[in-house]
């Protein structure tokens, strides 16, 4: 039976009297102000249910959301975070976690990994809520930019991908031999051989001698794999064992995932370095781990393996709305799409924006003041004049100065919430990291300006 919050309070330990402790204190009281986020991630754990009454306890909606909330903020891996959930008293009292209980990672990993990116999304609005009602942040005055979220990858080389590629099959059909007796012929350690002779070599046509034959060799496997996924069906149903026929399919499907993926990485190989065609970006697979992953390339010097993301932050520093982008889309396409997020989110638009010069252009100005926008102040003018953006020069100073503070926000996500690299896999579950870092930093930032009040009063 799975609870949203237990109904039964256990023997937790009590927060420490120190300053972070204080402020998980104070962030736990704000999740027990808005009940409604509790209710989200519960549905995502028991899905199709509205509650269940059978089976062992899990944990809790209101732990499992604690728990990913104190794994974002200081980066934990899982194994780092079942010591620090087992080790501190304060970690134990945020995540009401008994002090009986003994997680282990792999009952973490399963939990939190069943968050949805549109639940966290939601949880962010139910927090901006809050933060509305508290006074925090109203929603009145915002900025906007861009920045890029890494993949977990390593930098891609056609000759690496061809090498992932033939090692991972030959590690798909060593379990299909070893478990169903197929054969195949193992040539990992030649296409390695080729792979790094490619790196060392002097030569660009040693370089393309080599990677003809690297070329050969995962063609050959890509043969091997194709021939052993057909076959590995029918060699379940035959094999001993009730888990068998299941175990075949899984495999094969998991080998012809990766054949795809191969063929693709074969095929821009051969444009390339063959052929010596330049393959759009859009075209390119740079990793068969993370498929997802686009090439984003920045001020045309700079190339990031990831996906652009545009965020939007408050007077406050909360992040109102973050938007994973599909591929590199120019910013001056995204400016009119923000102020709806913002009218989505808060009912009207904001009365300010602040903009980075990317977002420029005459279109964009026109479209946002008739959304019902004040003042827009973009970085650079290109064309526009002061007048037409905002009512003074004096607005358009304390605009762009305040735009700048969005690039202190971009850096604390990067580098206390784990936004500059995303290490969990596959989209959907990118998306969700990246939503969970908003979570946390806003549930801080919240918590910090709620000690600071009676101080400043």
């Amino acid at each position: 039976m799975r609870e949203m919050i237990p109904q039964q309070l256990r023997i937790v330990p009590n927060f420490s009297d120190h300053e972070h402790s204080r402020e998980l204190a104070t962030m736990s009281a704000i999740l027990d102000g808005a009940p409604e986020v509790v209710q989200l991630v519960h549905k995502d754990l028991v899905p199709g249910k509205s509650s269940s009454k059978v089976g062992r306890p899990g944990m809790s909606a209101d732990q499992v959301l604690r728990i990913l909330l104190v794994k974002q903020m200081n980066g934990f891996s899982y194994e780092d975070l079942t010591f620090h959930l087992r080790d501190s008293d304060t970690y134990r009292a945020f995540c009401r976690i008994s002090v009986f209980d003994r997680l282990k990672k792999s009952t973490l990993n399963e939990n939190i990994t069943r968050i949805k990116p549109a639940t966290l999304k939601a949880v962010n609005d139910c927090i901006l809520k809050v933060a509305k009602e508290q006074r925090i942040e109203a929603g009145r005055k915002v900025r906007a930019d861009c920045t890029v979220v890494a993949s977990n990858i390593h930098t891609p080389t056609d000759s690496s991908l061809l090498w992932d590629t033939v090692r991972v099959l030959a590690r798909l059909m060593g379990r299909a031999a070893e478990e169903f007796g197929v054969v195949f012929t193992d040539h990992a350690r030649r296409a390695k051989k080729r792979y790094l002779g490619i790196l060392n070599a002097k030569t660009k046509a040693d370089r393309k001698k080599l990677y003809k034959d690297l070329l050969k060799v995962t063609n050959k496997t890509l043969g091997y794999a194709e021939r052993i996924a057909e076959e590995l069906p029918s060699l379940g149903e035959a094999a001993p064992g009730l888990l068998a026929p299941a175990q075949a399919k899984e495999l094969a499907k998991e080998m012809k995932h990766y054949l795809g993926l191969g063929r693709h990485v074969v095929s821009q190989t051969e444009r390339r370095v063959i052929g010596e065609e330049t393959v759009p970006a859009p075209e390119k697979v740079v990793s068969i781990f993370e498929p997802h992953t686009d090439i984003i390339v920045k001020d045309r010097r700079d190339v990031y393996y990831g996906h652009k993301v545009c965020l939007t932050t408050g007077v406050s520093g909360l992040v109102l709305d973050i938007e994973v982008l599909d591929g590199n889309p120019a910013d001056s396409t995204l400016a009119e799409q923000v102020i709806d997020r913002q009218i989505e989110i808060y009912g009207k638009p904001p009365r300010q924006v602040a903009f980075d010069g990317g977002f420029a252009s005459k279109a964009n100005l026109s479209s946002i003041k008739k959304k019902g926008v004040k003042d827009v102040a973009f970085k650079k003018k290109r064309g526009l004049e002061v007048p037409d953006m905002v009512k003074s020069s004096w607005v358009f100073k304390r605009l762009t100065n305040f735009r700048a503070g969005i690039e202190g926000g971009i850096s604390f996500l990067k580098r206390c919430f784990g936004l500059g690299r995303c290490t969990w896999r596959g989209l959907d579950h990118f998306k969700s990291y990246v939503w969970s870092s908003v979570v946390s930093v806003n549930l801080l930032l919240m918590a910090r300006r709620t000690m600071a009040a009676p101080a400043s009063g």
